[in-house]
């Protein structure tokens, strides 16, 4: 076993002189992708180790994706790339442009040896709990965009605690994890109290809500909002159907929502603002330019994006809310 050295009193523990030791060999050429390593009874026995670690060795070779473990069979040699320091699970519900914007600021907040791979759920319990359970052990961190899936506690919970990240959207299930997300109830409300000045020239609020995609924060937030200033509201799940009226704003969640009502707005020859208004949700550079502007309900990604980098690099176990604004502009 020339490749794998461990001696004693050296100051160094020995897990780590194993790591050492195969990433010494795989820059010299001795191993290449597809070897596969000494067994861990192997290495256990020729050195009087405890298997533990062997094992922790090669975990930590395994979760920053220089190795892969091949059930009955052993270690193989995945990556020659062995200044990988950590590798971070990443799942998101979808991807838009505002999540986009907050997966860069992630990724360029990390440093340089982190490795990211992006998951996406769709929104859909089965692939978000099968991601999760292919995944385990594969990663130094999991964050989670856990969108409003049922039972994600119940999945989490295969994970270690320390190691996972809420992203987005929480709830009182998901207290234990640290998180950096938006309070929707919160946002909203104050977002709309501060634009109430131009929404009393208007008879009609509507939200588009759907159940399965938005928060439940956000309508509680609406309701409240409307409740407390005697806005006369409705809340519908879809465009599709709808016939405008003058007078009425649209609350739009969605990006393909919110194209969907400008068209509606051109074919009936409404005046955007002046009969029909618009507040969107999540921010882009898009809505600073449609329409001479969109007015928008948000948070900042890129700096949830840099905050996330920073919670994971420093193994800061806390829970963040992050700040959102109403950026007023010419739909309202």
């Amino acid at each position: 076993m020339k490749t794998i050295n461990v001696v004693d009193n050296i100051g160094v523990p020995k897990y780590k002189q194993i790591i050492s030791s195969i990433e010494s060999a795989i820059l010299s050429g001795e191993y290449k992708r597809g070897d596969k390593l000494p067994s861990i009874n192997s290495v256990k026995l020729r050195f009087s180790l405890s298997r533990d670690t062997v094992l922790l060795a090669y975990n930590d070779l395994k979760v920053r994706g220089i190795v892969n473990s091949v059930p009955g069979k052993g270690y193989y040699v995945k990556s020659e790339s062995i200044e990988i320091a950590q590798k971070i699970f990443l799942l998101f519900d979808e991807l838009n442009a505002f999540k986009e914007d907050l997966y860069n600021s992630f990724l360029k907040s990390l440093n340089n040896n982190v490795e990211v791979d992006i998951y996406f759920h769709h929104f859909n319990y089965d692939v978000f709990s099968k991601l999760i359970y292919d995944n385990i052990g594969n990663y130094n961190y999991y964050v989670i965009m856990p969108a409003n899936l049922n039972d994600i506690p119940s999945v989490l919970d295969i994970l270690p605690q320390d190691k996972v990240y809420i992203l987005d959207q929480t709830r009182q299930e998901l207290a234990q994890y640290p998180a950096i997300h938006q309070n929707f109830k919160k946002d909203i409300l104050t977002g709309l109290v501060k634009g109430l000045h131009l929404l009393k020239k208007y008879q009609k609020l509507v939200l588009l809500f759907q159940e399965q995609k938005q928060p439940s924060g956000m309508l509680e937030g609406f309701e409240m909002f409307c409740n407390t200033y005697h806005f006369n509201s409705e809340v519908i799940d879809s465009l599709e159907e709808r016939t405008l009226t003058k007078g009425e704003v649209y609350i739009i969640p969605d990006d393909r929502s919110l194209i969907r009502i400008i068209k509606k707005i051109k074919e009936v020859e409404f005046t955007l603002a002046k009969d029909i208004g618009i507040i969107s949700y999540n921010d882009t550079l898009l809505k600073e330019i449609v329409e001479g502007g969109i007015t928008t309900i948000s948070t900042d990604f890129n700096k949830m994006g840099e905050r996330l980098a920073e919670m994971i690099m420093n193994k800061e176990q806390i829970r963040i809310e992050n700040i959102n604004n109403l950026i007023l502009r010419n739909s309202l």
